[in-house]
């Protein structure tokens, strides 16, 4: 295709497309673009909420657990005051005279004491601190018994008179991966060991501190894989949601992007439209305005070339170059009429192989000048379709003429008529929309091929453009024209081309009425 008839039509058809898709398309998929932003903000700010929660969760569980514990730990300790006070120190003082655990009667009658009151509870040790100072005078962890300075700040709160409880633990929600440490949680209760009256008063005076040890690490390690489930629960809907959005964005950005995409094309086809309905008026006013000066000047011509004849004869070819410039002009001139005031056909019932038939006869000279067979293969047995005969003859003596043109040297131009059945079809137009096709009974199915040097991909696209032409003379009119005459007549022509190779128009005429739509 050359440059220069390339140029005026990329002028006409794509200046929309230069200047405005990206801008359209940007413009057009902001909104969505924003719902996309505050879609994907939205979701991890209720990921953050939702693992925050569990951590609020899981440490609420872990308190009402502890203060549980802590007053179930302060029940037994005030028990267990009660028993070794009534049960060990009354009787035996009676008896001893004074408290001696270093005595090994009077430890393992306090032993047998303690061990009895807290049988079958929680704990996992009990010690007893002298008041005087900070030693351990009794424990059931015999190692223990008699090390000094053991007891802390909560030691010297009980001795205040002031219980209290020390948790101690360890782990975390990454103890529930495989390899790490087990979890281990310790609750240790500190009281005053008083004296009690007979009407269980607790005396204020201090004789020492009793500490109970609980093991809580079974309790704590249900509250760490609450903690875990909720994070892993939560994580799996988040992903799910995700997914979800996820996928309803994607498509949603499809389908955006097809609309947008769609409305560029059909502005830059209504924009194309408007140009080429102001260059057809354009065009017509001019041609009108052409035509009858060319009239005169070929009769002017042709009265010139009788004269010579008889004045200077061997002289009258020059006349003669005038003419048939002036009927090429006039023939152009037409073409522009037809292109910018098509006329609505005239149906009749025709046999489209006596179309084919003339107009292969008219092409013939010239074939047989530029060394080119034709062939026809002809269904015989085609029943008349509603046509406008010179319409239609001149569509496709258009395409037979473009066909013949694109062969330089010898080849062969074949035309092919058959029944194209009936039902829908799915057909591509010229400007690249799928067109939903009902052929009826009795729709013509014409293909023409020529062997001849084919066009490129883009000269594909391009052909039944106004003004798109790759001959050195021309108006580039001719298939625009055909693809009119054939959509008023309600049919479909498609185009395919390899270069090297040969072109192939396709050319499909409903039998009655075809109906198609997007």
């Amino acid at each position: 295709m050359a440059d220069k008839d390339m140029s005026h039509q990329k002028m006409m058809s794509l200046t929309v497309e230069k200047h405005l898709p990206k801008k359209e398309v940007a413009a057009g998929s902001r909104p969505f673009q924003l719902v996309k932003y505050f879609s994907f903000t939205s979701l991890v700010v209720i990921l953050v909420f939702t693992l925050i929660l569990s951590w609020v969760i899981s440490n609420h569980a872990r308190k009402i657990m502890l203060e549980q514990s802590e007053d179930y730990s302060l029940l037994l300790a005030e028990n267990l005051n009660q028993q070794v006070f009534r049960s060990f120190v009354l009787p035996t003082v009676v008896r001893f005279g004074q408290i001696a655990l270093s005595n090994p009667d009077q430890f393992a009658m306090l032993d047998r004491i303690v061990k009895n009151a807290t049988q079958g509870l929680k704990t996992e040790s009990v010690t007893i601190y002298d008041s005087g100072i900070n030693i351990i005078s009794y424990s059931t962890r015999p190692e223990l018994v008699g090390k000094k300075d053991i007891g802390g700040v909560e030691y010297q709160k009980a001795l205040k008179n002031i219980p209290n409880s020390q948790i101690v633990f360890s782990g975390s929600i990454w103890s529930l991966l495989p390899g790490s440490p087990s979890v281990q949680c310790q609750l240790r209760t500190y009281i005053p060991f008083r004296q009690v009256s007979s009407s269980n008063i607790s005396s204020p005076q201090v004789m020492g501190v009793i500490e109970i040890a609980q093991d809580l690490s079974k309790e704590y390690g249900a509250i760490i894989e609450l903690q875990g489930r909720i994070i892993l629960v939560s994580s799996i809907i988040m992903a799910v949601l995700f997914l979800v959005l996820r996928t309803i964005v994607s498509r949603g950005d499809q389908i955006m992007e097809l609309r947008a995409t769609e409305r560029l094309r059909l502005e830059e086809k209504l924009n194309q439209s408007e140009q080429l309905a102001h260059l057809g008026t354009m065009v017509a006013t001019v041609s009108h305005e052409i035509k009858s000066p060319l009239g005169i000047v070929r009769s002017t011509a042709e009265l010139l070339e009788k004269r010579i004849k008889k004045v200077a004869p061997g002289n009258e070819q020059l006349a003669r170059i005038i003419v048939d410039e002036t009927t090429r002009l006039n023939n152009i001139v037409m073409e522009f009429l037809d292109f910018a005031k098509p006329q609505e056909p005239k149906l009749a019932k025709v046999d489209v192989n006596s179309v084919v038939r003339r107009a292969l006869q008219f092409i013939e000279p010239s074939a047989k000048e530029k060394n080119v067979e034709l062939r026809a293969e002809l269904e015989p047995e085609l029943a008349p379709i509603d046509l406008d005969q010179e319409m239609f003859y001149r569509a496709l003596l258009n395409i037979l003429v473009n066909g013949l043109q694109a062969m330089d040297g010898q080849g062969v131009l074949q035309v092919t008529t058959t029944d194209a059945g009936s039902g829908a079809a799915a057909v591509t137009a010229p400007d690249g929309s799928m067109l939903r096709e009902q052929r009826p009974s009795g729709a013509v199915k014409i293909m023409i091929r020529d062997n001849g040097k084919g066009m490129s991909a883009e000269m594909t696209e391009q052909i039944f453009k106004p003004f798109v032409t790759d001959k050195n003379r021309g108006t580039g009119l001719g298939l625009a024209i055909s693809r009119n005459i054939i959509e008023h007549h309600h049919g479909t022509i498609q185009v395919e081309s390899k270069e090297g190779e040969g072109t192939i128009f396709t050319i499909v005429l409903p039998g009655v009425m075809a109906t198609s739509g997007k």
